[in-house]
């Protein structure tokens, strides 16, 4: 914006910050297998291996994919660490930070007094557990590492997005067998946080008072669908769950009306599949420009298959 009003000073100034924080996070934030939290104002830091509490934070982590700020190996590195030292399988919660803080000095300030377990200080924040969805499944769009195949990757990536979402979402956490019980709130509201800690596991906090909500509706039309809204343009990059072979997403825009099909079969298969809609071939990633669209139209976007042996990772 500096650039486009003739601001080139400023712009220049803060192109060198930005190129000044982007080698600091590489060198100082990185702390072997994930990234620091931050840093007191005596240099120690808060998020890091030798920590006694706040190990690891999830926050860290999910913006070191979603800033595009690092390697993506170190991205990779970074959400692996997060899926094992803060994801609790058997409760299906995304922790924000783990352990709890109870004692660290220094005290990381207001979230240290919240029991443990409880808002930012260990629980499910699902503001930042839906950042870390987001993250799972934009690494699933990239290329894969070498060695690793592109759909394997992408299908475990999309299987963990998913995961995520099922952890974050009200609906899906009150239907469950055994999270439902305990979790104590609406089943059509996002809560701003889960509990992590006995004896409240699984407990919801906070509903009807969260910036989360936005955040879970972008993430699932965003992330999982892939979809990229533009002025005048749309794209979709999906990293659906191996398991739904279709998915469906319609966009109004103006008059306009768009219906998009997401299909898992071969080409001649998806196109005679939405043959009776009179569906178009979108490829992913390919520009579409809906200002020039007739009022109704739709859309196949065929996906690629996906193995779904990755049971290693969401288990």
């Amino acid at each position: 914006m500096a650039h486009a009003r003739g601001d080139t000073a400023r712009a220049q100034r803060w192109e060198r910050a930005a190129v000044a924080l982007k080698e600091s996070l590489a060198d100082q934030a990185w702390d072997g297998q994930w990234f620091k939290r931050a840093f007191f104002d005596d240099g120690q830091p808060l998020g890091a291996a030798d920590n006694a509490e706040g190990r690891i934070d999830l926050i860290a982590q999910a913006w070191a994919v979603l800033s595009g700020a690092t390697t993506p190996q170190r991205m990779r590195q970074a959400m692996d660490s997060a899926q094992a030292l803060l994801v609790d399988p058997d409760a299906g919660l995304l922790r924000l930070l783990n352990p709890p803080l109870v004692n660290a000095i220094p005290s990381a300030g207001y979230i240290q007094a919240y029991p443990p377990g409880v808002r930012e200080n260990g629980g499910q924040y699902n503001h930042a557990g839906i950042w870390a969805m987001m993250a799972q499944a934009e690494l699933g769009k990239m290329p894969p590492p070498p060695g690793i195949d592109a759909a394997t990757e992408a299908g475990d990536r999309g299987d963990l997005a998913y995961r995520y979402f099922t952890c974050l979402s009200p609906a899906h956490r009150s239907v469950h067998p055994t999270r439902g019980p305990v979790y104590g709130l609406e089943p059509y509201v996002m809560a701003a946080d889960v509990y992590s800690q006995e004896p409240y596991v699984g407990r919801g906090g906070w509903s009807w008072y969260t910036g989360a909500a936005a955040w879970m509706h972008r993430g699932a039309i965003e992330a999982i669908f892939g979809l990229t809204q533009g002025a005048q343009t749309l794209v979709f990059n999906p990293c659906l769950p191996g398991h739904w072979h279709q998915a469906e997403l319609t966009l109004v825009r103006g008059e306009r009306s768009m219906r998009f099909i997401l299909i898992r079969q071969a080409k001649e298969a998806a196109l005679a599949a939405t043959a009776q809609w009179q569906a178009t071939l979108l490829l992913p990633g390919e520009v579409l420009r809906w200002p020039d669209l007739p009022l109704q139209t739709s859309f196949v976007i065929r996906l690629v298959r996906q193995r779904t042996d990755s049971a290693r990772l969401i288990a």
